[in-house]
Order: C-alpha cells, then structure tokens, then sequence
C-alpha cells in the first residue's frame, strides 16, 4: 500500500472511530453554582416536576411570612437514579407538599440544590446527583424566606 493509500486509511478509520464515541455534554459541579456555607431546609408545595438529563429538577411554591407564596427551583439527580430511588412523577404530584434539605444558589435567586427530599408520605429520600455536593445533615440546617 502506498502512502496515499495508508493516509487514506487512516482518515476513515478515524472518522469512523469519532462516530462511535460518546458525546461529551457540558456538566458543572456543585461547587460552580451552589453555596456550601448555605444550607436550606424549605416546605412547600410542588408545582412542576422536570425529569431530563443531566439535572432533574422540582419546583415548589414556599409560603412565605406575609402569606404569599414564592416559586423555588431545586436541582435533583438525574431520572434514572431517581428512579431507582422510587422518585417518579407519580410520586412527587404537582399540589403534594414536600420538605428540601439542600443549599442555595450562589446568585441568592430561588433556587437550590436538594440533597434530601422528604415526600408528603413521609419517605426521605437522597435526590442530589452531584459527586462533590456535601451532605445537608452534617451541614445542619438554615431556613430562607
């Protein structure tokens, strides 16, 4: 084989090797948008529940001090570990009132991180997916309005 022929070769075996490797998606870590000095406990009411790769997310109404109700957003693991865990969307129905155990959003918006997820029949489960977010237990508890 000449080597135009070898180079030929090697181009397609390239080009066929770059089509069978897995797509590289873009992914953060906790420590990128969550504050680890803020840990949050809310109750609230679920409005939505979002279950996509690679972050899931539930959304709650938390009443606040004056009565009014504002709209959290809390990122979960992704669906298929949630399902493992026996998080689906039967389980966790818009108007269900749920308790967070997590941390804040760096920006201070309203959203957070849920490390735990206690379901209105009472079952706690672990809903973070992110391999560096620490534990909400250990971190006790604070609470935002």
């Amino acid at each position: 084989m000449n080597t135009k022929g070898k180079l030929v070769s090697v181009i397609f075996v390239g080009g066929l090797l770059s089509l069978t490797a897995p797509p590289a998606h873009a992914h953060h870590a906790f420590s990128a948008e969550f504050d680890a000095e803020q840990p949050i406990e809310l109750k609230g009411v679920v409005t939505k529940l979002e279950l996509v790769n690679p972050h899931s997310w539930l959304y709650l109404d938390v009443k606040q001090t004056d009565g009014s109700a504002k709209n959290w957003g809390f990122e979960f693991g992704a669906p298929f570990s949630l399902k493992q865990k026996g998080i689906t969307k039967a389980s966790l129905p818009v108007g269900s009132e749920v308790t967070i155990q997590g941390y804040r959003a760096k920006n201070g918006k309203d959203f957070g991180y849920a490390v735990t997820t206690v379901l209105s029949d009472g079952r706690s489960v672990k809903t973070g997916g992110a391999q560096d977010a620490p534990d909400a237990q250990a971190q006790g508890k604070g609470q935002a309005q």
